[in-house]
């Protein structure tokens, strides 16, 4: 059972007053519930939690503390009654409501988490997040008045400015989902006001189209060999990357010497930490000899884009990779992809996208699971999906004629 009583806090205003309270104990644990009147020491009667007739206004003073004082009373016991792991925060939610509690520091506590964790392109995604939401109201906003209504202009708005793509969009209303279910759990905002779920806002995140390049566009980039040594470097990552199913650009940024061991790559993926190994093909064992004559120890990494780094926090190594990637990317975009006659936009990811399309139906959904590191073949099932088009194909040529 929860104690309730009035108090008289520690620390007196400028005025040498001190603050009455209402302080709730719930397995030794305190919160408090500030009233807004302040009295000297010597006007309270701690025993009694009254203001001593001493005080001017007393008695009015009385009279409101004991309104305050049963309600909140009342409103433990209601709480209790429903559920009696109830912690002291939701005691306090439910005597005081916290509708004022706004988003924005809740959403900055969110993002100061994920550059804890390391999650830079986390970080920098969000941020984007949360400075939409901010343009569309110009100012910070209470949970309260975050709501169903409140997220359909929001949504009408971002569709209005013609910049902002509808996946892009679904990703703002994501965010600001996850900062709201946040505050739900620390029990500071009432789970009734929740604007989200079924019959209020639901979140349609639109499938991406996912295309890669063709056996033959693969081709163009195996043959060609640039003078330029930055433009084949770019080539060279984005054709290990597909030599070794479509590894993610990051983690061939991270590789190590000490991965390969009996012609194999040993690495942990950074997007699930999923351990597994590959056997590395002759042409990408060709790659990595011409890295040999930068490699003094077998912590070196393989390519130069993180030497220099060791020690480093991964938040900053999420952000050099994030760094390089975009000139990699501009690179392979516009310098690369113009000079080889490839239409397609290309990009350290679509490396991936290439294999999976290359890779069509002709390799068993499990082995592609496998060197996916896909948790559920589902996963992989659906995005393999995106490139498997023969029955489709064929179905048309068979109503329509070849």
């Amino acid at each position: 059972m929860a104690s309730v009583k009035l108090v008289l806090k520690a620390k007196a205003n400028k005025d040498g007053k001190f603050p009455i309270a209402i302080r709730i104990i719930k397995s030794r644990k305190a919160s408090f519930i500030h009233l807004g009147h302040y009295v000297a020491r010597e006007d309270w009667d701690e025993a009694a939690q009254r203001v001593r007739g001493s005080h001017p206004s007393a008695k009015r003073l009385n009279n409101f503390l004991l309104k305050k004082l049963t309600e909140a009373t009342d409103k433990s016991l209601e709480v209790e009654s429903q559920r009696e792991d109830v912690s002291v925060k939701a005691i306090r939610q439910k005597i005081k409501p916290s509708a004022g509690v706004t988003f924005v520091p809740q959403a900055e506590a969110y993002l100061a988490i994920l550059k804890q964790a390391g999650k830079y392109n986390r970080v920098v995604a969000e941020r984007v997040h949360l400075n939409r939401l901010l343009k569309f109201i110009g100012h910070d906003v209470a949970f309260s008045d975050i709501t169903t209504g409140m997220l359909e202009r929001f949504q009408a708005w971002m569709s209005a400015t013609g910049t902002i793509g509808e996946r892009s969009a679904s990703n703002s209303l994501a965010f600001i989902r996850d900062v709201y279910s946040r505050a739900m759990q620390a029990e500071l905002v009432d789970s009734k006001l929740y604007p989200f779920g079924k019959g209020k806002t639901v979140i349609k995140v639109p499938s991406a189209v996912k295309v890669g390049l063709s056996a033959d566009e693969v081709k163009k980039m195996e043959l060609h060999t640039f003078e330029n040594e930055k433009h084949q470097h770019a080539v060279n990552l984005w054709l290990f990357s597909y030599y070794n199913a479509g590894m993610r650009v990051s983690d061939v940024l991270r590789l190590r010497w000490q991965d390969i061991q009996d012609g194999r790559l040993h690495y942990v993926m950074g997007k699930n930490n999923k351990a597994g190994s590959v056997k590395l093909h002759e042409k990408a064992l060709f790659i990595l000899e011409q890295y040999e004559a930068g490699r003094t120890k077998d912590t070196d990494h393989v390519f130069p884009e993180l030497r220099g780094l060791e020690g480093a926090k991964k938040y900053e190594v999420q952000r050099k990779i994030s760094h390089k990637v975009t000139k990699l990317d501009e690179r392979l975009a516009f310098v690369i992809g113009p000079m080889l006659g490839i239409k397609k936009r290309l990009s350290m990811h679509l490396a991936r996208h290439s294999f999976a399309q290359v890779a069509g139906d002709k390799i068993n959904i499990r082995v592609l699971q496998s060197l996916y590191r896909h948790s559920s073949v589902k996963t992989t099932i659906g995005y393999q999906g995106n490139f498997i088009t023969k029955g489709a194909d064929d179905a048309l040529d068979a109503v329509l004629g070849v």
